[in-house]
């Protein structure tokens, strides 16, 4: 029975905790288990409700941020605070139902590191304003990511601790948790989950959050793909440039020699020459990237790789697993 660490971003959702705390004891009970519960900066009686509920089971921990932060920072202390085998993410507005979480233990027990909740049956009567946008965006980034999942939106998923131990999360990287897994070498796998309308107070997510996802996917992309050789991404960039001045030049230079136009009779000498400065600063911020690449690797003594297992290192025929 693996010892679970299930972890619970909080912010404003005073009325919600006696009853999600109540339902996540009983459907963990049979489980060697902890909840770490972050206090997102409420502004309402979470703080309160949360000391009421870790006094009556230490076996509830709690965080408290001294202000706002955002749920994927939340979710950052909670992994970082966890001591676990299995961590679960859960929302605390109760639209997770917490009896879906054995389910999930069960399901990564059969192999798999990551184990995503699909939530079913949402938005009826919002195809268009939220059901449309939510498909858009969850297709968007299962085909630019390689990892098809339904819902990445939702928050309820169970990990393996060796595949998430080492992610550190910015801005709103939270949803895209099952991506750097899966770049780990993780074994991701979806599964569907019960949705609960939330009973108290609003969402704190609308529409315009899409945006955003798509900035935060392009980041993770260039990350995945260019971390460790910044210098093909900025240097491909100036390279481009530099044929696009290249070319300006030589019909600017076509047009001057036979007589059709003069060189101030055409924007071409401009073109060349903005695209020729482009080219060189995109080629110069390749090699600072580097250096900067450089700089983060070797000052922490970070790999570029990681190790899954070690063959006959402590001795003939002996296997060593290692975390890395």
């Amino acid at each position: 029975m693996p010892y679970l660490s299930v972890i619970v971003p909080i912010y404003n959702e005073s009325k919600s905790i006696p009853i999600l705390f109540d339902a996540l004891e009983k459907a963990i009970g049979q489980y060697d288990y902890e909840i770490i519960a972050i206090n997102d900066g409420s502004r309402d009686d979470s703080l309160k409700q949360l000391r009421a509920v870790c006094q009556h089971n230490h076996r509830i921990k709690a965080i408290n941020f001294k202000r706002n932060f955002g749920q994927t920072a939340a979710i950052n202390a909670g992994i970082q605070h966890a001591s676990g085998d299995v961590l679960v993410l859960i929302d605390s507005d109760l639209e997770n139902d917490p009896n879906d979480i054995p389910k999930l233990v069960d399901k990564l027990n059969e192999g798999y590191d990551v184990v995503s909740g699909w939530r079913q049956n949402r938005w009826k009567g919002e195809f268009l304003t939220r059901k449309l946008p939510s498909m858009t965006a969850n297709k968007l980034i299962s085909s630019i990511s390689g990892v098809p999942l339904h819902d990445y939106g939702c928050t309820l998923k169970a990990y393996r601790r060796d595949v998430i131990k080492d992610v550190v999360l910015y801005g709103q990287m939270h949803r895209f948790i099952p991506v750097y897994c899966a770049w780990q070498g993780g074994l991701v796998t979806e599964m569907p989950v019960n949705y609960q309308p939330r009973q108290f107070g609003k969402s704190n997510y609308g529409i315009f959050r899409t945006y955003k996802v798509v900035l935060d996917l392009v980041l993770i992309k260039f990350l995945e793909k260019y971390m460790q050789r910044p210098i093909h991404f900025f240097g491909g960039a100036g390279i481009l440039a530099f044929i696009v001045a290249f070319l300006s030049a030589m019909l600017a230079a076509y047009f001057k020699l036979t007589g059709q136009k003069d060189l101030v009779e055409t924007p071409l000498p401009t073109i060349a020459s903005m695209f020729f400065i482009v080219g060189i600063q995109m080629v110069l911020m390749g090699v600072m990237a580097e250096i900067l690449m450089r700089t983060y690797y070797e000052s922490q003594n970070k790999t570029t790789y990681t190790v899954k297992e070690l063959i006959n290192f402590d001795g003939p025929g002996e296997l060593v697993h290692v975390e890395s």
